[in-house]
């Protein structure tokens, strides 16, 4: 068997397509559909600096790698690295040594965050006096974090390594749910409101298997320890529902992306948002309450 494009040897068969590519044609396969997605969610010549989340794990690392590539060469265009450090004994110190290692060796520069510096204490400690899902408690940390330092750094747009698998889970999440506003909201986001960083994820259209591969085939080092939470993760759900209707139906992840993008302009119709947002109370990030989410979950702590 070769290469559906020359006659090397493939190294994956790519079932939705049908293609058969060998190490050189997916590679290309790949950065061109990540350019291409990059390119469709910004415009270049509105951004002057664009912060990148970057966790080490395989998405983030890739992300970073392929947005170095992209940016690297324009002088109007400023790339940032961002990690969020949750303070997840025995997971998170790891890798955010390759985070950092990643941004010295491609001289971009960084910040690093702690939950312990921002709210006074770890994600490990918290979860011991706050009766809360430990990733629903990080995920609303994390996204204050990140829009708050994403502001201080001055960004215009805050990137994540977000892939078809993430995005294609949290469609069908919000659907199960009934939480259709919330599906008029996610990412990527054209336009938000002001204290809010618009978020754009270039890896969105690749598969999270085909995004492994590649970083194997560069060379890209990427933490692979799975976080000691995960596992009571609702999200692990749908994971494994989605994988089984994948390998029945060949495409069904991209046919929720293609559903959700067809449906999200009739959906932010409907759900808008007020005009102006509040600020919270407590710490005057953008707020729908009085009191953001994040200080709300603070509050019992």
């Amino acid at each position: 068997m070769h290469c559906d494009k020359c006659p090397e040897r493939p190294v994956t068969f790519i079932r939705y397509s049908g293609a058969h590519l060998c190490k050189d044609h997916f590679v290309d396969y790949y950065e061109k559909r990540v350019y291409r997605e990059f390119r469709k969610q910004v415009d270049l010549n509105k951004v002057d600096k664009l912060v990148i989340a970057v966790s080490g794990g395989k998405d983030s690392m890739v992300a970073l790698t392929i947005l170095k590539d992209i940016l690297g060469e324009r002088r109007d265009a400023e790339l940032w690295g961002l990690t969020i450090d949750e303070g997840i004994e025995g997971y998170r110190p790891s890798s955010i040594d390759m985070a950092v290692e990643a941004y010295e060796e491609m001289d971009i520069p960084y910040r690093l965050v702690s939950f312990e510096d921002e709210f006074g204490s770890t994600l490990d400690e918290m979860i011991n006096e706050v009766d809360k899902n430990p990733c629903t408690l990080c995920g609303v940390l994390r996204r204050w974090c990140m829009n708050t330092a994403a502001k201080e750094i001055g960004a215009d747009l805050l990137a994540t390594g977000l892939n078809l698998d993430d995005t294609a889970q949290s469609i069908l999440m919000n659907f199960c749910r009934g939480d259709i506003e919330k599906l008029s909201r996610l990412g990527p986001h054209e336009k938000v409101k002001e204290g809010l960083i618009p978020r754009v994820a270039p890896l969105r259209r690749c598969p999270e298997k085909e995004t492994y591969l590649y970083a194997l085939l560069k060379g890209i080092e990427i933490h692979e320890k799975e976080c000691p939470y995960a596992v009571s993760a609702l999200r692990g759900l749908y994971r494994e529902v989605l994988g089984m209707l994948e390998e029945n139906t060949p495409g069904t992840k991209y046919a929720l992306l293609s559903s959700h993008e067809q449906l999200k302009p009739l959906l932010q119709d409907e759900y808008r948002l007020p005009n102006g947002l509040d600020t919270c109370s407590q710490c005057g990030e953008p707020s729908v309450e009085d009191n953001c989410r994040a200080c709300d979950f603070l509050e019992k702590l």
